[in-house]
Protein backbone atom coordinates (compact mmCIF):
# COMPACT_ATOMS: atom_id res chain seq x y z
CA UNK A 1 0.00 0.00 0.00
CA UNK A 2 1.67 3.28 -1.11
CA UNK A 3 1.32 5.94 1.45
CA UNK A 4 3.12 9.78 0.72
CA UNK A 5 3.81 11.52 4.32
CA UNK A 6 3.64 14.91 3.55
CA UNK A 7 3.93 16.36 6.94
CA UNK A 8 5.80 14.90 10.06
CA UNK A 9 6.79 17.08 12.90
CA UNK A 10 5.47 20.23 15.05
CA UNK A 11 3.13 22.77 13.56
CA UNK A 12 2.46 26.30 15.51
CA UNK A 13 -1.33 27.12 16.25
CA UNK A 14 -3.11 30.04 17.37
CA UNK A 15 -6.59 29.89 18.34
CA UNK A 16 -7.00 26.06 18.31
CA UNK A 17 -7.34 25.39 14.66
CA UNK A 18 -5.24 24.58 11.56
CA UNK A 19 -6.44 24.17 7.82
CA UNK A 20 -6.48 22.20 4.46
CA UNK A 21 -7.14 24.94 2.04
CA UNK A 22 -7.22 24.94 -2.08
CA UNK A 23 -7.55 27.58 -4.47
CA UNK A 24 -10.60 29.19 -2.72
CA UNK A 25 -11.81 32.28 -0.42
CA UNK A 26 -10.86 30.78 3.62
CA UNK A 27 -15.20 31.01 4.67
CA UNK A 28 -16.77 31.46 8.09
CA UNK A 29 -15.56 28.79 10.58
CA UNK A 30 -19.38 28.62 10.75
CA UNK A 31 -19.94 27.80 7.31
CA UNK A 32 -17.41 25.06 7.27
CA UNK A 33 -19.61 22.74 9.96
CA UNK A 34 -23.00 23.86 8.88
CA UNK A 35 -25.04 20.41 8.66
CA UNK A 36 -22.00 18.53 10.11
CA UNK A 37 -22.36 15.30 12.55
CA UNK A 38 -18.77 16.03 13.53
CA UNK A 39 -17.45 19.37 15.39
CA UNK A 40 -13.59 18.67 14.65
CA UNK A 41 -12.71 18.45 11.05
CA UNK A 42 -15.39 21.48 8.90
CA UNK A 43 -15.63 20.44 5.28
CA UNK A 44 -19.09 21.70 4.64
CA UNK A 45 -17.70 24.48 2.43
CA UNK A 46 -16.23 23.25 -0.86
CA UNK A 47 -12.07 23.25 -1.42
CA UNK A 48 -11.73 23.55 2.50
CA UNK A 49 -11.12 21.87 5.91
CA UNK A 50 -11.04 23.58 9.23
CA UNK A 51 -9.44 21.52 11.87
CA UNK A 52 -9.81 22.01 15.52
CA UNK A 53 -7.12 21.47 18.16
CA UNK A 54 -7.25 20.80 22.04
CA UNK A 55 -4.41 23.21 22.29
CA UNK A 56 -5.33 26.74 22.12
CA UNK A 57 -1.25 28.53 21.06
CA UNK A 58 1.79 26.25 20.19
CA UNK A 59 2.79 23.78 18.90
CA UNK A 60 1.05 20.29 18.27
CA UNK A 61 2.61 17.09 16.26
CA UNK A 62 0.84 16.60 13.26
CA UNK A 63 1.19 13.77 10.24
CA UNK A 64 -0.64 14.32 7.10
CA UNK A 65 -0.26 11.58 4.86
CA UNK A 66 -1.68 10.79 1.56
CA UNK A 67 -3.02 6.83 1.00
CA UNK A 68 -4.23 5.32 -2.05
CA UNK A 69 -6.23 3.17 -0.08
CA UNK A 70 -8.36 3.43 3.14
CA UNK A 71 -6.08 3.13 6.13
CA UNK A 72 -6.68 0.75 8.89
CA UNK A 73 -8.11 1.30 12.16
CA UNK A 74 -5.80 2.64 14.89
CA UNK A 75 -6.94 2.63 18.70
CA UNK A 76 -4.05 5.05 19.75
CA UNK A 77 -6.06 7.76 18.76
CA UNK A 78 -9.01 8.90 21.11
CA UNK A 79 -10.95 11.05 18.91
CA UNK A 80 -11.38 9.97 14.97
CA UNK A 81 -13.64 11.76 12.48
CA UNK A 82 -14.30 11.17 8.62
CA UNK A 83 -15.21 13.70 5.88
CA UNK A 84 -15.72 14.21 2.10
CA UNK A 85 -13.08 16.29 0.98
CA UNK A 86 -12.56 17.56 -3.17
CA UNK A 87 -9.73 20.52 -3.61
CA UNK A 88 -10.11 22.89 -6.27
CA UNK A 89 -6.87 23.66 -7.43
CA UNK A 90 -3.78 23.27 -5.61
CA UNK A 91 -4.42 21.93 -1.96
CA UNK A 92 -1.74 22.68 1.36
CA UNK A 93 -1.86 22.30 4.83
CA UNK A 94 -1.56 25.45 6.35
CA UNK A 95 -1.56 27.25 9.90
CA UNK A 96 -3.62 30.27 10.95
CA UNK A 97 -2.50 33.35 9.21
CA UNK A 98 -0.30 31.67 6.38
CA UNK A 99 2.17 31.18 9.13
CA UNK A 100 3.27 27.94 7.66
CA UNK A 101 1.92 26.02 5.06
CA UNK A 102 2.90 22.59 3.21
CA UNK A 103 1.68 21.11 -0.03
CA UNK A 104 -0.42 18.28 -0.72
CA UNK A 105 0.06 17.57 -4.48
CA UNK A 106 -3.47 16.29 -4.52
CA UNK A 107 -5.21 15.73 -7.82
CA UNK A 108 -8.66 17.70 -8.29
CA UNK A 109 -10.88 14.04 -7.47
CA UNK A 110 -12.52 13.05 -4.36
CA UNK A 111 -11.09 12.03 -1.37
CA UNK A 112 -12.42 11.06 1.97
CA UNK A 113 -10.37 11.96 4.79
CA UNK A 114 -9.89 10.76 8.33
CA UNK A 115 -8.61 13.29 11.59
CA UNK A 116 -7.16 11.57 14.20
CA UNK A 117 -6.47 13.00 17.79
CA UNK A 118 -4.92 12.32 20.72
CA UNK A 119 -5.17 13.91 23.93
CA UNK A 120 -7.23 16.75 23.27
CA UNK A 121 -8.34 17.50 26.55
CA UNK A 122 -4.80 17.96 27.89
CA UNK A 123 -3.83 20.26 25.07
CA UNK A 124 -7.06 22.10 25.99
CA UNK A 125 -6.30 22.16 29.91
CA UNK A 126 -2.49 23.20 28.74
CA UNK A 127 -3.71 26.40 26.64
CA UNK A 128 -0.26 27.13 25.76
CA UNK A 129 2.92 25.35 25.07
CA UNK A 130 5.71 27.10 24.78
CA UNK A 131 8.98 26.10 22.18
CA UNK A 132 11.10 24.63 25.58
CA UNK A 133 7.56 22.56 26.88
CA UNK A 134 6.86 18.92 26.34
CA UNK A 135 4.43 17.70 23.62
CA UNK A 136 0.66 17.84 24.57
CA UNK A 137 -1.54 17.08 21.67
CA UNK A 138 -0.73 15.46 18.58
CA UNK A 139 -3.13 14.85 15.35
CA UNK A 140 -3.03 12.48 11.97
CA UNK A 141 -4.81 14.00 8.77
CA UNK A 142 -5.17 11.34 6.26
CA UNK A 143 -6.15 11.51 2.85
CA UNK A 144 -7.47 8.58 -0.02
CA UNK A 145 -9.33 8.46 -2.71
CA UNK A 146 -13.09 7.72 -2.46
CA UNK A 147 -16.66 8.96 -3.56
CA UNK A 148 -18.32 11.59 -1.14
CA UNK A 149 -20.16 10.43 1.81
CA UNK A 150 -21.35 11.82 4.94
CA UNK A 151 -18.98 12.62 7.70
CA UNK A 152 -18.81 10.70 10.85
CA UNK A 153 -18.06 10.48 13.91
CA UNK A 154 -15.27 7.22 14.51
CA UNK A 155 -14.79 7.88 17.89
CA UNK A 156 -15.29 10.27 20.52
CA UNK A 157 -13.27 10.05 23.72
CA UNK A 158 -12.15 13.63 25.34
CA UNK A 159 -14.86 16.32 26.75
CA UNK A 160 -13.81 19.04 24.07
CA UNK A 161 -14.47 17.02 21.06
CA UNK A 162 -17.54 16.08 22.78
CA UNK A 163 -18.03 19.77 23.05
CA UNK A 164 -17.47 20.49 19.57
CA UNK A 165 -19.97 17.48 18.48
CA UNK A 166 -22.40 19.24 20.35
CA UNK A 167 -22.46 22.78 19.09
CA UNK A 168 -25.07 23.66 16.65
CA UNK A 169 -24.04 25.32 13.66
CA UNK A 170 -26.12 27.71 12.02
CA UNK A 171 -25.47 29.27 8.44
CA UNK A 172 -24.01 32.58 8.60
CA UNK A 173 -25.86 35.72 7.92
CA UNK A 174 -26.28 36.23 3.96
CA UNK A 175 -24.52 39.42 2.56
CA UNK A 176 -26.39 43.19 3.19
CA UNK A 177 -26.72 44.72 -0.07
CA UNK A 178 -23.86 47.34 0.79
CA UNK A 179 -21.76 43.89 1.10
CA UNK A 180 -23.77 42.74 -2.20
CA UNK A 181 -22.61 45.98 -4.14
CA UNK A 182 -19.35 46.29 -3.01
CA UNK A 183 -18.69 42.72 -4.42
CA UNK A 184 -20.36 43.50 -7.67
CA UNK A 185 -18.20 46.60 -7.89
CA UNK A 186 -14.68 44.58 -7.24
CA UNK A 187 -15.49 41.99 -9.64
CA UNK A 188 -16.36 44.54 -12.42
CA UNK A 189 -13.08 46.55 -11.51
CA UNK A 190 -11.44 43.00 -11.82
CA UNK A 191 -12.92 42.35 -14.86
CA UNK A 192 -11.85 45.95 -16.25
CA UNK A 193 -8.14 45.42 -15.68
CA UNK A 194 -8.39 41.78 -17.46
CA UNK A 195 -9.78 43.40 -20.17
CA UNK A 196 -6.89 46.61 -20.37
CA UNK A 197 -3.90 43.71 -19.57
CA UNK A 198 -5.17 41.56 -22.40
CA UNK A 199 -5.24 44.93 -24.51
CA UNK A 200 -1.90 46.25 -23.83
Amino acid sequence: MSVRTVLDGDVEVHYGQFYVESECDQPEMAACFVGQRNGLCGAASPGFLFCITGLHTGCVRLTVEVREEPPEPDERWEDVVEVSFRPSGAAGVVGWAGGWGHDLHLTERDYRVRYSAYAMDAGRERDTRGADEDEVDSYLLQFWPAPPAEDVVVRQTSDIAAYWHGVSWKPPPPPTPEERAERAHQALVEETLKRNARGA
